[in-house]
């Protein structure tokens, strides 16, 4: 069985984060591993605290599922310290990780930034580079490209310019306030591809970003290419936001068993 390994926070209403990525990982059929980089208390309504695990530990945590039952593709979802990022750099360098998923969770709904400017600098430098994938939203790409995207165009051109200065694969993600879910990634080699989807009427959106960056983690696990391996991951979230799942008085979360059903 092929495994894959989430390094997260832990959402204690179970809708992100580590528990969203648990249920993805395990709806592929998958062996979910986890490192745990925080945790928080949190339900559809918000987020009223957040405990960080100690960098040191992040690194621990990395060396025990690494050391052992050894994944075959990596998410790394929100990271809030400079500290922790450069363990997860160093651990992944370390064990010579592949299969690299980064969701560069940096900007909330409301528009505010939701790390400092030294994470900020520390993820452009250290930790995106080793990526396979990077999954930015339209407000996290205008933060790593410095430029305002405005329509399907100026999204392309950001998508090619990280693309290109970073040496990863890039899909910057639409539907971002917008009435579509319609995706442009572009690759190492320059080449672009668009995902096109109908946005889903729902408000129980909570929790989207990890599903999809975890369903690529698993399609790149199985050996599918990066824009085979996108096109299943939207294709899952998809029916995921579908499935009409109604918990919580907030955003509530996705059905992540959907296929199950």
């Amino acid at each position: 069985m092929k495994a894959v390994v989430s390094i997260a926070g832990s959402d204690s209403s179970g809708g992100a984060g580590i528990q969203a990525d648990i249920k993805t990982i395990a709806a592929h059929h998958l062996f979910a591993e986890t490192v745990i980089t925080a945790l928080t208390a949190q339900n559809t309504l918000g987020v009223t605290g957040v405990h960080e695990v100690p960098a040191a530990f992040v690194s621990e945590q990395i060396d025990a599922v690494f050391s052992d039952i050894r994944p075959d593709a990596v998410k790394v979802g929100m990271v809030s310290s400079a500290e922790i990022i450069r363990a997860i750099a160093g651990g992944l360098d370390k064990w010579h990780a592949e299969n690299i998923v980064v969701d560069p969770v940096m900007v909330a709904t409301s528009g505010a930034r939701l790390i400092g400017e030294d994470a900020v600098s520390a993820l452009i430098g250290e930790l995106l580079p080793r990526a396979s994938v990077i999954t930015p939203n339209i407000p996290e790409a205008q933060v790593l490209c410095g430029c305002e995207l405005s329509d399907e165009e100026s999204c392309e051109r950001a998508a090619v310019s990280l693309a290109r200065s970073l040496g990863v694969n890039v899909l910057v993600k639409g539907g971002h306030g917008a009435h579509d879910a319609n995706d442009v990634l572009a690759t190492r080699s320059g080449e672009t591809h668009w995902f096109r989807h109908e946005a889903i009427p729902t408000s129980n959106t909570h929790g989207t970003g990890c599903t999809l960056s975890s369903a690529i983690a698993c399609g790149l696990a199985c050996g599918l290419s990066v824009p085979d391996a996108v096109a299943a991951a939207k294709e899952y979230l998809t029916g995921a936001l579908s499935a009409g799942l109604d918990l919580g008085k907030g955003s509530g979360p996705l059905d992540h068993m959907w296929q199950n059903a």
